[in-house]
């Protein structure tokens, strides 16, 4: 777990806006005892779907991020997501709904906190409509704000 992460029992005293950087809180997942790689499984490419269907346990690696050097375990899916299926045709398309469509923009970032602005510029959303969905209090997908420090 990120160790800025904003407290679940804080959210009313971090008024979130337009430039407060939103990210996926993984141990948001697990407070809730929900397995991510449930929901990774929804977002691969056909020809990765057809290679996973039989694996229900997938295994951690460890993933190096590319600007910090900072090594974090991330599920195996999430780094097939990030390397080829985010970079398929119609993996952004219309028809996502906007949580859908900016958990997709954090599964293919490598989960880089960006604002509602940056999102929007992305998924075809306004920011403001994008601010209020991931700033309420109702948590979709473990996208939650992360504190400046």
């Amino acid at each position: 777990m990120r160790k800025d992460t904003i407290p679940t029992v804080l959210p009313t005293l971090v008024k979130p806006d337009l430039n407060t950087k939103f990210h996926i809180d993984y141990g948001w997942w697990e407070w809730q005892g929900l397995h991510i790689s449930v929901e990774l499984r929804a977002h691969l490419c056909s020809e990765h779907r057809e290679i996973y269907k039989e694996h229900f346990d997938t295994e951690k690696i460890d993933w190096i991020d590319d600007k910090t050097g900072e090594v974090t375990q991330i599920d195996g899916l999430q780094h097939v997501l990030q390397i080829h299926c985010s970079k398929q045709p119609g993996y952004m398309h219309e028809g996502l709904s906007l949580i859908d469509a900016a958990f997709r923009v954090f599964l293919a970032n490598g989960n880089t906190p960006m604002t509602s602005k940056e999102l929007s510029s992305i998924v075809g959303q306004p920011a403001d409509k994008i601010l209020r969905t991931l700033s309420g209090h109702r948590v979709y997908k473990g996208m939650r704000p992360i504190r400046d420090n």
